[in-house]
């Protein structure tokens, strides 16, 4: 179960946010490129579901994501994510729900790459109200390969890693505060994945 909170951010202010004392220590940075799948009627959109394969690194990985629950930018929803082979979509071998695995490898044949995500990372964890929470910066573009459809991605995801889940509240409300003057972080209930369907409907 993965528990987070989403926040956008304009560019204008990436520089203060940057400057807030719990993020001016480097933070670990990585190229993540991500495919986004789906079949031609859209069956995991309906499902509220998303299925990805990312490059991290030299390491691919296969991510599937559950319909969860957002609000105010605060998502709850089951994750499986593990090693792959790029193209191999090996669900029955990553999700340990056999009715959805079997779900999954039935709509196997059908799934095309639909958008792309191409972002870096900037990543910290800090401990806060008695939680561990990885902070992590996201900065690049959602795109559609093979056409010119593209937008700008930066947004803050605080995820919970241990701890209570009101820690996650609490850091945010630390974050917007910086010695530079306060940034604008809005709750996002938008992810990635509904980012790019709504970019990939516009073909």
């Amino acid at each position: 179960m993965e528990t987070e909170l989403k926040l956008s951010l304009s560019a204008d202010e990436l520089a203060r946010l940057l400057a807030h004392p719990l993020l001016t220590q480097a933070g670990n940075t990585q190229r993540l490129l991500n495919t986004y799948f789906d079949t031609p009627d859209l069956a995991l959109q309906q499902r509220r579901m998303a299925v990805r394969e990312r490059l991290a690194g030299e390491q691919w990985l296969l991510t599937v994501k559950t319909a969860g629950q957002s609000h105010n930018g605060l998502s709850r929803r089951q994750e499986w994510e593990g090693p792959t082979t790029p193209g191999a979509l090996q669900f029955d071998k990553l999700v340990d729900d056999a009715a959805l695995a079997q779900n999954l490898m039935t709509l196997r044949p059908n799934l095309r790459a639909l958008f792309c995500t191409d972002f870096e990372r900037q990543r910290w964890v800090i401990a806060h109200g008695g939680a561990q929470i990885e902070v992590a910066l996201d900065q690049g573009r959602i795109h559609v390969p093979g056409t010119d459809l593209s937008e700008p991605l930066l947004e803050l995801e605080l995820e919970l890693l241990s701890g209570p889940e009101e820690a996650l509240m609490a850091l945010a409300d630390v974050l917007r505060q910086t010695p530079q003057g306060s940034v604008m972080l809005m709750p996002s209930d938008a992810s990635k994945a509904q980012r790019g369907m709504a970019l990939w409907q516009r073909t």
